[in-house]
């Protein structure tokens, strides 16, 4: 115990030092990151590139901290680059998926595909885009949910980004009886689109043709070119709008439906 103790006396300064750089580190790492975070916002740095560099300098930091600690607790500098290497190559083996994750942030960022914001699908995931870290991206969808996803499915799925540019195109399909009157249809159809306040006529005005001759119904296909922030306020007002209009001049959306003939021997 005596000479335990004794030993602990003479290496209590370093980890007294230790402790010291610990904090001191954590409070500098604090105050870094607080400084780099506002000159980002300054240079009004995307919201995406903002975060993914503040994760990337966040764990830098801290790597840097813990060598630092083990520096000062006598721990020799060539055994620690020794470890960090042997620890580097079998993290690298043992989590090749992590580290395939880390160059889709990476690819993600150069290629700029999204940002956050966006309201895109991945897969089966649609929704907008909450932040883009090291390893994930995570999206909000319209209820809400939180959805994470690694990075490398990211650059392996096929992205739709919807907000990527100003303007969309609006498409919609009414089907109406083949005993209506079709060109009727279409007047009422343009009327509509023409009429209102958030179709534009850039790059070509709304138009309303006659697509397909359907097993019940004639399609009509309408198009027309909107502000991308009100796409699905305005698709949803045409499409009342056009039940309304249809229903007091009598044109029919029809239904499938199946006609039985029973035949008396």
């Amino acid at each position: 115990m005596e000479r335990f103790w004794n030993h602990f006396i003479d290496y209590l300064p370093h980890l007294i030092a230790a402790l010291i750089i610990f904090i001191g580190g954590m409070i500098a790492m604090r105050i870094v990151l607080k400084i780099m975070s506002k000159g980002l916002k300054v240079k009004r740095v995307d919201k995406t590139l903002h975060k993914f560099s503040m994760s990337v300098v966040h764990v830098c930091l801290l790597i840097l901290i813990l060598v630092m600690v083990l520096s000062a607790l006598q721990v020799s500098t060539s055994s620690i680059i020794a470890a960090i290497g042997a620890a580097g190559l079998a993290i690298g083996l043992a989590l090749q998926n992590s580290l395939s994750n880390v160059a889709g942030g990476f690819i993600i960022l150069l290629t700029k595909t999204f940002k956050i914001g966006d309201y895109i699908s991945i897969g089966s995931v649609e929704g907008f885009v909450d932040s883009i870290s090291i390893l994930q991206t995570t999206m909000l969808t319209m209820e809400n949910k939180r959805v994470s996803i690694p990075n490398k499915m990211v650059t392996e799925s096929i992205v739709t980004n919807f907000t990527a540019m100003q303007k969309r195109r609006l498409e919609l399909r009414f089907n109406i009886a083949y005993d209506d009157d079709h060109k009727k249809a279409m007047a009422i159809i343009l009327s509509i689109l023409n009429t209102h306040p958030d179709i534009i006529n850039d790059p070509d005005d709304p138009m309303c043709v006659m697509e397909a001759h359907g097993e019940s119904a004639i399609v009509l296909l309408a198009r027309a070119w909107l502000p991308t922030e009100k796409y699905w306020a305005a698709r949803f007002e045409v499409i009342q709008k056009v039940k309304e209009e249809f229903d007091r001049s009598g044109i029919t959306i029809p239904f499938n439906q199946v006609d039985m003939h029973i035949k008396n021997n």
